[in-house]
């Protein structure tokens, strides 16, 4: 819980009154790896908060390929934000790579946060701000390199990910094969 409100400070003030009616609504929440946070077809109807553990957001392209879009570890806010926010089916999954503990707020819980605490809103929009701002920091770089140099920027910028995450969903986040990848591994070492 800790972690959670700490992170919240960071986008702006609460007081003690404030601290606690969010502490009195969120629930923690085990997910053992490779379970779902939310899936598609479904309306996602929480937010959560890593505090231990490595998440991947993913989807099926039209071959049925398992294509990961991103990786979040601790201290970052997990939610699929188009599903939550306009109540539509969501067309991605967020699964456990590992073995998880999250802090877990409903949607109820967070449209009360936002009805009865002043600012709140401003906080959410900076939170979702910086959200944006890493999906992009990790997404963006990739896009023009080749593999090996894709393979070396994100050992460079996650190194924290790199080893807690199987080879199958790192080579499909990088675009390429795991029998690719585990040749370039193979080329550099």
């Amino acid at each position: 819980m800790k972690e959670f409100i700490e992170y919240i400070l960071h986008f702006g003030q609460l007081n003690e009154q404030q601290i606690a009616f969010i502490s009195e609504r969120v629930k923690e929440l085990e997910l053992k790896k490779d379970e779902y946070f939310s899936e598609a077809g479904k309306i996602a109807q929480q937010v959560g908060f890593i505090v231990e553990g490595v998440v991947r957001v993913c989807y099926y392209n039209n071959k049925g390929e398992d294509i990961t879009r991103y990786f979040f570890d601790e201290n970052q806010l997990v939610v699929e934000m188009k599903s939550f926010e306009s109540h539509m089916e969501s067309s991605e999954y967020i699964q456990a790579v590992t073995d998880c503990k999250l802090i877990v707020i409903s949607k109820s819980d967070w449209e009360a946060f936002s009805q009865s605490m002043p600012g709140w809103d401003n906080l959410v929009n900076k939170m979702i701000q910086k959200i944006l701002l890493q999906k992009l920091e990790k997404r963006s770089p990739l896009i023009e390199q080749d593999a090996t140099t894709r393979y070396l920027t994100f050992i460079d910028k996650f190194p924290q990910l790199a080893n807690r995450i199987p080879l199958s969903h790192l080579a499909s986040y990088l675009g390429i094969t795991p029998s690719s990848l585990s040749r370039i591994r193979k080329n550099i070492q």
